[in-house]
């Protein structure tokens, strides 16, 4: 399988990739049809562990490898890294303050970014389209470094890092799905909202791959963009979401977990 995956074009494999981490999402959002409601005590682990599959994400498959691509350069081996990092975060945290949009759990009063009449359904989703982007563009660069030929950066490691944000992106699709059946939204509308959340993952993804392509010099620093980015949303979003159940020590065992299985994926297959 790993043999066919890089025999494809790159732009390929961050489309079938993303289409991957995009399916899980709309299997977390499933569930719908299976229950009414996911127990708090679960929803928080799997929330935490999300974090630590993002946080390890951000290091081993795209700090890591963006620092190693820039030793030797005409710059500081740092400077690629932590230009990108910020203006990742830099991005987010602009988009965050125009974009309106609501956290999964808060009430409507809450909602982020500019004024807006919108309902909370469309609010919703809007948070988790936010924060999958960063997820898809992640991936997307990673198989791009991999095609650019550089010792640092492998089909393998793309693919773990496939894996890694399609495990987390499961609570993800539960975290929309779920709270919409509640206020009494038919199964299918919840189901396809809370996919709906995800398309944005294979724009991301194909956009990111074919930007490395055309621009290798920005390879480090997209890296590292989309570590920024990813770093925003799991501070911003995920953490506080886990910890706001009532089950914090649950919650942080489970981005523990997250962390170890995400280092696990990537050290072994990248």
């Amino acid at each position: 399988m790993l043999a066919y995956i890089e025999s494809l074009n790159s732009i390929v494999q961050a489309l079938l990739a993303t289409g991957f981490t995009w399916a899980v999402t709309a299997l977390g959002a499933a569930s719908v049809f299976l229950t009414r409601q996911v127990e708090r005590k679960v929803l928080d682990i799997m929330l935490g562990f999300a974090a630590g599959v993002m946080i390890a994400a951000s290091y081993w498959s795209l700090l890591a490898p963006a620092i190693e691509m820039s030793e030797g350069g005409l710059l500081p081996a740092w400077f690629p890294a932590v230009t990108g990092f910020l203006a990742g975060a830099a991005l987010l945290r602009g988009i965050d303050m125009v974009l309106p949009h609501l956290h999964p759990g808060a009430p409507l009063s809450d909602a982020e970014g500019v004024q807006t009449t919108w309902g909370r359904t469309i609010l919703l989703v809007l948070a988790i389209t936010l924060h999958n982007f960063p997820e898809g563009l992640a991936v997307g660069v990673a198989f791009g470094a991999a095609a650019a030929g550089l010792p640092s950066a492998s089909v393998a490691g793309a693919v773990a890092l496939a894996i890694g944000i399609g495990l987390q992106n499961f609570p993800e699709g539960i975290a929309v799905a779920m709270p919409l059946r509640r206020e009494g939204i038919s199964r299918f509308k919840a189901f396809w909202y809370g996919q709906l959340s995800a398309v944005v993952e294979p724009v991301a993804g194909v956009l990111g791959a074919g930007a490395v392509l055309i621009a290798r010099p920005i390879l480090p620093y997209a890296l590292a963009f989309a570590a920024g980015a990813m770093i925003f949303v799991v501070v911003e979003e995920v953490i506080p979401e886990a910890q706001n159940g009532g089950h914090g020590d649950l919650a942080t065992m489970g981005a523990i977990l997250g962390f170890t299985v995400m280092m696990l994926l990537d050290v072994a297959l990248g």
